[in-house]
């Protein structure tokens, strides 16, 4: 587990990405239903949590939050396919996507809490049907309802690889779809984002596009986070998951934006630990 120190100056220097592999154990894998290896940590010693990422980034991405659930919980963090130490296969698709998490759960002795950002959360969202799993934590899921825009965000962001730069690209991926007003003003921009995960990053945007909601009948306690200051669209999708599944709960965390586990862990980490124990006992 990271000291308080520690992790102060990730959130104050706003490089989370690296300083938390300080605390890095050796990585494990857990074979996919089409045989690509996928990578996971454990951090910390408890009952077993999974973390699941988001796009154009790999677990790391989730060190803050890690460092605090960690105090309670045994937090399994894989890298999804296709970065990091993790394989990738020939054919790409959310089923594949929910296989891989299901190969990890399968690795976890009992029964964990699920944690997913963004599109680690529309994943743990399709795949919570069929998995045996005890809580289900998603912050802003890469869930959209309503009318699409046209045309859709992976064509442009496919369209801005091809006339410019993959800079360019991961730049309005981050801006349009994140809703992050100016990333070239984060600190960490660009030095530690891998441009060359745009690949991954339009293929899960085709996937986000071509998700329909399905009717949520399984009765894993869900918990549904949204920032303050986070994408409208995201917190639309977020609130038709909770109006959709009868055992949701929703909060929306004051000062946050989409990149709610990098810059409020603290609070996080106390809804999922509260949500756990009482899942009554948190949101509406």
């Amino acid at each position: 587990m990271l000291a308080t120190p520690l992790l102060q100056v990730v959130i104050q220097t706003g490089a989370p990405f690296r300083l938390w592999l300080q605390a890095s154990q050796a990585m494990e894998t857990a074979p996919s239903v089409d045989g690509t290896e996928i990578a996971y940590e454990r951090h910390g010693d408890g009952p077993p949590l999974i973390a699941l990422h988001g796009s154009a980034a790999t677990g790391e991405s989730l060190g803050p939050l890690v460092a605090q659930l960690a105090a309670e919980y045994t937090v399994v963090v894989p890298d999804r396919r296709g970065r990091g130490a993790s394989g990738d296969g020939d054919d790409y698709s959310l089923d594949r996507e929910i296989e891989d998490l299901q190969a990890v759960v399968d690795a976890v002795d009992g029964e964990p809490v699920v944690v997913a950002h963004s599109f680690g959360g529309l994943v743990a969202l399709a795949a919570a049907p069929t998995l045996d799993i005890s809580r289900l934590v998603l912050y802003e899921p890469a869930v959209t309802v309503g009318e699409s825009p046209d045309p859709p965000l992976s064509a442009e962001v496919n369209s801005v690889v091809d006339e410019g730069t993959k800079t360019d690209a991961m730049q309005l991926f981050y801006e349009a779809g994140s809703g992050i007003p100016d990333v070239t003003a984060m600190p960490w921009w660009p030095e530690q984002i891998n441009m060359d995960w745009i690949d991954t990053v339009i293929r899960e945007l085709q996937a986000v596009e071509a998700f329909e909601l399905p009717s949520l009948d399984f009765d894993i306690p869900t918990l549904l986070l949204t920032g303050e200051h986070g994408p409208d669209h995201l917190a639309e999708g977020a609130r038709a998951v909770d109006d959709a599944h009868a055992k949701s709960r929703h909060v929306t965390i004051a000062d946050a934006g989409h990149l709610g586990p990098l810059s409020k862990p603290e609070r996080m980490t106390e809804l999922v630990t509260t949500f756990d124990d009482d899942p009554a006992a948190v949101g509406q």
